[in-house]
């Protein structure tokens, strides 16, 4: 039994949050989790309502820019994962200042909240997309960054504040670069669910960069699997692993699959500049520490979640 232990957990609702929540409260921690419930999707209920079924669960609606964020300071955690953010690379070209106040502004409040707490490990999510895109491949953890958006920016700069809060506040903290995060439960606007809807809506699939992308697709589970598998590992002041496959997927390739078993039209949506031609992460680092096998096969993977999606009805709630 781990109940003496207390986990936060930042954006609760979202994919990633409720995700390792709900593999949390299966081992008997104690989680809070807080969300600011701003886009009133129906998923993000449906997330938290199989979260509310647990007894070790408590839920507060509050946003991590929040001066009232200072009252769960008064809680000894013992572990913190803030995966809060707004998410999306395309979103923050049209609307910089929302990454700018969600992404920077609130995670320092959340630091600045906790910093004198004796928390033993901080987790946060950063991304695949801090990295250069004419760099090598595979991208490894001391590569130089040069992101090439507004949200990629906001990302690397998360690292930095991580940095300096660890170095004065001798604060163990451990940045997550997570590689295109699938699975149940996963986001309405990333690829496959969008795939999913359009075969089941018998509408065409709006296809950019004529599918010539690849994406370093990382199983849910993969994911979980092996941060926790950080958990109790000795992880001194601030360190970043690449959560991700090490596997990347031609979209192309992945809709040909599709189109084989569930007859549906593509239609051309022409260039978008703000797509990453390729992101390919090395996890060599993060498997060594975690001592993690990943098994996911991405093809029967891909096919399962689409009936997952279908008998869920997740096309009536996205």
């Amino acid at each position: 039994m781990h109940n003496n232990k207390k986990i936060l957990i930042t954006g609760i609702a979202g994919f990633i949050g409720y995700s390792f929540a709900f593999k949390l409260l299966k081992k008997n921690y104690h989680i809070i989790g807080i969300d600011k419930l701003d886009n009133k999707l129906k998923l993000n209920k449906k997330r938290l309502d199989n979260l509310k079924k647990f007894k070790n669960f408590k839920f507060y609606k509050l946003d991590i820019n929040d001066k009232k964020i200072k009252k769960l300071s008064n809680i000894k955690f013992t572990y913190i994962f803030h995966f809060a953010a707004q998410a999306g690379v395309r979103y923050s070209k049209e609307n910089p200042f929302i990454y700018l106040d969600s992404n920077i502004k609130g995670f320092v409040n959340i630091l600045e909240t906790f910093k004198k707490q004796k928390i033993k490990k901080i987790f946060y999510a950063s991304s695949s997309s801090v990295y250069n895109e004419a760099g090598n491949y595979p991208f490894l953890e001391n590569n130089d960054l040069k992101p090439s958006s507004i949200y990629g920016i906001t990302k690397k700069n998360n690292e930095e504040i991580a940095n300096y809060y660890s170095r004065e506040y001798n604060l163990n903290i451990i940045g997550l670069r997570f590689f295109t995060v699938y699975g149940e439960w996963g986001r309405p606007d990333m690829f496959l669910f969008k795939l999913f809807k359009a075969i089941i809506n018998k509408k065409k699939f709006i296809l950019n960069n004529k599918g010539n992308n690849y994406r370093d697709f990382t199983y849910i589970g993969d994911v979980i699997n092996m941060v926790l598998g950080l958990i109790n590992k000795k992880i001194i002041k601030h360190q970043i692993f690449n959560i991700c496959s090490n596997k990347p997927k031609k979209i192309s390739f992945i809709l040909n699959k599709f189109q084989k078993k569930y007859k549906f039209k593509i239609k051309d949506g022409g260039n978008n500049k703000m797509d990453m031609k390729r992101t390919h992460g090395c996890n060599k680092k993060i498997l060594n520490i975690s001592k993690v096998k990943i098994k996911t096969n991405f093809q029967k993977k891909s096919f399962e979640l689409f009936k997952w999606y279908q008998k869920n009805n997740i096309n009536k709630i996205t």
